[in-house]
């Protein structure tokens, strides 16, 4: 195929004009204020310990004996009545708040806060028989039935009187109990309702609608309605996205705007609780679980993060070999949203879960590990789900805190060894310190993250996340950690952004990835990047369309790869890699790009695709932009990150790394690795460590957690060790950390 080289790569929007500024969109964004839950220290500070507690399970008689192994594993916090509103009110007519008194008070007495929750996740069962018209409707019209949790619309004008009143009341009740320090409101908004199919959210989408889009005209542009006959005339005709029979397909754009206005509604809703309760009890913090694991990212978090005093996330492991490196690209993006505050892990798990196909268990230290690898990554509070092992229930073989085997367990050993290890932590002063961020970001955006599921766009195989998960990990895997940040972040300390499977993007977010680039920046574009605008109208002119002039290519069609019986389903690149999902057609490159790979084979020739651009790097301004213009699969990544982003430098450390304060580090299995240097967060050229910094004022603390099987020598580390969790000191005075270890150290500057 012929590659041209030309100039004419100015920029080709879609031909509907962008809004301006989306509001909350940008890294000005109105914000509440950071405020933390005390606990009940003498100065209210330390590493927040405990998990979700429900006394209301139990016999009276089993709670003291809670409260002395609380005490016991040194639990200081306890997440309360987050699923006891039927216990609260167990009819329309009355109340019974004397037991949650009652565990309240033993609970304080024992020096453990309560972060109480509104207790709104789960309603009684009386509500849905007096008020069925409350029960969410499924994309084909079935109702979504009672007796499970949230199990009611968002949208509901009758649920919310309810769950507003039960709010009030609460608050009236506990706004003076000085053990109650924090507010917990719901408990993972959308985990069952997320998306609501009943005539109340018609009449709530047709009112966002409205406000979005001021006109009829604007929406009727921005969906392309004049597409299957889809124009409407007034909002009174906006449908939802219901099920159309067969294999039929949804309006793109009316798609993605159902689901912004499903995080939306679900937010207005957690605010009106927050809202309820902090007119009656103004002084304390608000905080809902987020729901962040590379397998889901429900709302828009970026934007609900705005509306809660202190972030939140539930992460729960997934097993194997990349149990660790997930945890640490979730906690990246929490701590993203929490913009490096300290944030609080409200949920995760002693061991096995029991809501997957398979439920792994945790391998002996892994509790430990996992626990202060989320300290590592910014979290202030490590609590789970749940302090008693539940004895009936859906979630009885749920792993908890104290197991049904008791307190002469393994787990419960090791659930009080944690609890010390974090008080020693807590001494140390590690409790308020922000972690130090890397020189490199990886971008994520709820909204590309929905488009990717879109059943329109030329590959169903998209996922914006896993996109962001596989940089992430190929990073790690290069000897440097990134971070993962919202697209609206500042990006002002950052040398390098990493664009990956950003689909649609708006003006305002290109203007800004120009400026950024002009400025110095580097940006690394995917393959699926800039394809289109907010609107899911596509960039005109060629690919990737709304950042073409920065990439310096533009692009025709897309090769699509697959089992397609007698095509190749793969491609060669001439540097080794292999595309087995997506190679764009790149026709011509700016005068000031440079190809850096391109596809060659028989299987690239089949294709059309010899010779044709697969890498390709551009000045643009006082910077430069990689452009990947295909799927890469980890091990390529890894080499894309060393080969084209890496810095000068002995220790090959790469672009994005904080190289001072070195460290050594070797292979104590004799496996091969060779030595690099642990520097800013990662070891430099060996990716073995898992390395991650938190600073205060003057103070910085080291993490370093084997990412591997084997063991791995740090020669000499900076500072007095103050956790050496399955790590051997040897004569040179380093260490030896075997699986599953942490090791951390404390510098005063």
């Amino acid at each position: 195929m012929t590659v041209t080289n030309t100039a004419a790569f100015a920029q080709s929007t879609s031909p509907v004009p962008s809004a301006d500024k989306p509001l909350g969109h940008g890294p000005d964004a109105v914000r509440r204020p950071f405020r933390w839950p005390a606990l009940l220290t003498d100065n209210g500070r330390g590493i927040a310990y405990g998990g979700d507690y429900n006394p209301d399970q139990w016999p009276e008689d089993v709670w003291d004996d809670d409260v002395r192994l609380m005490v016991k594993a040194g639990v200081n916090t306890v997440a309360l009545a987050i699923f006891s509103w039927d216990r609260i009110q167990p009819t329309e007519d009355t109340w019974d708040f004397d037991w949650l008194d009652r565990i309240i008070d033993k609970l304080g007495r024992a020096g453990i806060a309560v972060d109480l929750a509104s207790a709104t996740a789960a309603a009684p069962l009386w509500l849905y028989e007096k008020h069925p018209e409350v029960l969410p409707i499924e994309r084909n019209g079935d109702v979504v039935n009672a007796g499970s949790r949230q199990s009611w619309r968002p949208t509901s004008p009758v649920f919310r009187e309810y769950a507003l009143d039960l709010c009030r009341r609460l608050a009236e009740h506990y706004k003076d109990n000085p053990y109650v320090t924090a507010w917990h409101m719901n408990n993972e908004y959308g985990w069952n309702n997320r998306h609501d199919y009943s005539d109340d959210s018609l009449r709530e989408f047709r009112r966002w609608c409205e406000r979005r889009y001021g006109t009829i005209d604007a929406l009727n542009e921005a969906w392309g309605t004049a597409f299957w006959s889809q124009h409407v005339n007034s909002f009174d005709e906006v449908l939802l996205p219901r099920h159309m029979g067969g294999d039929s397909m949804v309006n793109p754009g009316q798609m993605l705007d159902y689901e912004r206005f499903g995080s939306d509604c679900l937010k207005e809703f957690y605010k009106a609780e927050r809202d309820a309760i902090e007119a009656i009890c103004p002084g304390k913090p608000f905080t809902t679980n987020f729901m962040v694991s590379t397998d889901q990212c429900t709302m828009d978090y970026a934007d609900w993060s705005d509306d809660v005093d202190f972030v939140s996330n539930d992460h729960y492991f997934t097993a194997g070999r990349d149990h660790l490196d997930e945890l640490a690209c979730s906690d990246s993006l929490v701590s993203g949203f929490a913009q490096r505050r300290p944030w609080y892990l409200m949920e995760h798990s002693t061991s096995a879960v029991q809501w997957k196909p398979l439920n792994s268990r945790k391998r002996h230290g892994q509790l430990v590990r996992d626990a202060l690898a989320h300290v590592a990554l910014g979290s202030d509070a490590i609590c789970f789900f749940q302090w008693r092992q539940s004895r009936s229930g859906a979630e009885c073989f749920h792993s908890a805190m104290l197991p049904h085997a008791g307190e002469d367990s393994a787990v419960y050993r090791e659930v009080c060894e944690l609890g010390g290890m974090l008080r020693t932590l807590s001494d140390a002063g590690v409790q308020g310190s922000e972690v130090r961020c890397s020189r490199t970001a990886i971008l994520f955006d709820a909204d590309c993250e929905w488009m990717t599921r879109c059943e329109t766009l030329p590959s169903m195989k998209l996922n914006h996340w896993h996109d962001v998960r596989d940089w992430y990990y190929a990073f790690l895997d290069a000897g440097v950690r990134a971070d993962v940040v919202p697209l609206r972040a500042d990006w002002s300390e950052y040398d390098t952004i990493v664009m990956p499977t950003m689909i649609n993007l708006s003006e305002f977010a290109c203007d800004r990835v120009r400026g950024y680039v002009r400025g110095g920046g580097r940006v690394v574009i995917g393959y699926a990047t800039g394809l289109m605008d907010e609107t899911f109208h596509t960039a005109l002119g060629g690919y990737p369309g709304m950042l073409r002039d920065v990439a310096g290519v533009r692009a025709e069609e897309f090769n699509i790869l697959g089992p397609v019986d007698g095509d190749p389903d793969a491609v060669g690149l001439s540097n080794g890699a292999i595309a087995r999902l997506w190679a764009n057609v790149v026709t011509s490159v700016a005068d000031s790009a440079t190809v850096l790979a391109t596809y060659e084979g028989a299987d690239a020739e089949e294709w059309e695709l010899d010779g044709v651009p697969a890498l390709v790097r551009n000045a643009y301004g006082d910077g430069e932009a990689y452009y990947v213009g295909c799927d890469l699969d980890r091990e390529a990544l890894g080499d894309f990150v060393r080969g084209y982003l890496a810095g000068a430098g002995a220790a090959g450390a790469v672009a994005g790394d904080d190289s001072e304060d070195g460290v050594d580090v070797s292979d104590a299995a004799g496996t091969g690795a060779s030595t690099g240097v642990v520097s800013g967060g990662v070891v430099a050229g060996d990716a073995s460590i898992l390395h991650t910094v938190r600073e205060a004022a003057d103070t910085r603390f080291d993490f370093y957690l084997p990412r591997g099987k084997e063991d791995v020598t740090l020669e000499s580390v900076p500072g007095d060790v103050i956790i050496a969790h399955r790590c051997e000191p040897n004569a040179n005075g380093g260490y030896t950390l075997h699986r599953n270890a942490v090791l951390i150290t404390r510098t005063t500057k």
